[in-house]
């Protein structure tokens, strides 16, 4: 008999995990799932695909979303500094909201552009996944309201102001040359200006100073739509402070973790560090040629295998902004589609969230709680955000034409 008592633990432990995936599974598909960032537009742009059917080498696409149970995407309009140099922004913006649209019309009983919160439920009684719209980097805008206006028309409803370079509305957390000390006269007369049309002010990739100017200036709660976490990786200053995520709950907003390995781990971002000082010093001297430079970096993975994070390394993230902020400040912004190969063991693409989900009630998570993280605290910001514009005179534009239920 006591023989017995071990095995039986065991057994129990196994059936406990089938119960907790199931669970998962069902809680995904009950409760609204949103997701702040997803970089599917970009990509389309490089390269095009049929999102409504299953692509292998993409991380997020119609089959995939339905199965994770992904109600609300949110699809990046990511211009590069590049494009900015060359005086495209603006038009590399409209093109890759074209794209979300032509995917919308392509099929209509698939996917739908949402740009309003009293449409998400009904879209998702249809099964039909609700495409919004982030900006990821303010240049499309060109320091012009016609040109906000214009976009909040076509259904931007976050804007993050700087991306990897600081422009002429804020530093980058990734720009040694912070041209502004934080955010330029230009992005402190933009923040009301966003805030007036119901459209979120986005933290991620601003500069400590710039992060701190919006929190300031902003009179709506704020995002940060794809960020985790500096205390796990010191000195690393994409992602978030605790004093910061403190600062966006005590506004109301809500901190969206980022999935990358790199944003997650502390292993993962000290490999890529060593990568990068390895390349550095194969080619220190000799003119850089890009194709030598992708077959070295190629050789130094497959010597040197990448440390992929795991959905345990997220959850970290996700329990620390709980613990610090509370459990309505926190959600998810993958980054899919975003962060190259570098996504954790578990969380490959959109079909993946009940993997997320399960780490969550392996964790005690109550039912109602990992509803708030999945999307109702997302959701809770967009209607403040929206409110607020509408006390203001500005009523949240629908984008109709994106909604056609069959």
């Amino acid at each position: 008999m006591r023989a017995a008592g071990p095995m039986f633990a065991v057994v129990a432990a196994l059936a406990g995990c089938g119960d907790d995936r199931d669970r998962a599974r069902e809680l995904t598909q009950r409760h609204v799932v949103v997701d702040t960032h997803i970089d599917a537009p970009y990509r389309l742009y490089r390269e095009t695909a049929d999102l409504g059917a299953p692509v292998p080498d993409r991380e997020f696409d119609y089959p995939s979303a339905r199965l994770g149970g992904l109600d609300v995407a949110f699809m990046s309009i990511f211009t590069p500094a590049r494009a900015a140099d060359a005086g495209e922004s603006r038009q590399v913006a409209d093109e890759l909201v074209d794209l979300v649209e032509a995917l919308v019309h392509t099929h209509p009983g698939k996917f739908a552009i949402v740009s309003c919160t009293d449409d998400v439920e009904r879209l998702r009684d249809a099964g039909i996944v609700a495409l919004a719209l982030g900006m990821e980097n303010a240049s499309p805008l060109e320091g012009s309201l016609e040109a906000l206006d214009h976009f909040v028309a076509r259904g931007i409803r976050y804007v993050s102001l700087a991306h990897s370079k600081s422009n002429r509305y804020a530093d980058s957390s990734y720009d040694l040359n912070e041209r502004w000390q934080g955010l330029s006269e230009l992005g402190r007369q933009t923040v009301p200006e966003l805030n007036r049309r119901g459209v979120m002010v986005d933290l991620s990739h601003l500069s400590d100073d710039a992060a701190w100017h919006v929190l300031e200036l902003s009179e709506s709660p704020v995002i940060a739509s794809h960020s985790s976490l500096r205390h796990f990786i010191p000195g690393f200053h994409r992602n978030m402070s605790d004093r910061m995520v403190r600062e966006v709950a005590l506004g109301g907003g809500v901190v969206q973790i980022n999935f990358g390995s790199g944003f997650v781990s502390r292993e993962a971002r000290e490999w890529t560090a060593r990568r990068e000082a390895a390349t550095l010093a194969h080619f220190l001297g000799r003119e850089v040629d890009a194709d030598a430079r992708r077959a070295f970096m190629a050789e130094y993975t497959a010597d040197n295998p990448y440390p992929f994070a795991s959905v345990d390394t997220v959850l970290d993230h996700i329990d620390r902004v709980v613990a610090i902020a509370g459990i309505d400040h926190v959600g998810l912004g993958s980054d899919f589609d975003g962060v190259g190969d570098t996504l954790p063991a578990g969380l490959k693409n959109v079909a993946d969230f009940p993997n997320l989900v399960e780490g969550m009630l392996g964790r005690g998570y109550a039912d109602d709680d990992i509803a708030k993280i999945l999307g109702l605290n997302l959701m809770r910001v967009w209607r403040d955000v929206e409110r607020f514009a509408e006390a203001q005179g500005h009523p949240p534009l629908c984008h109709q034409d994106g909604i056609t239920l069959q």
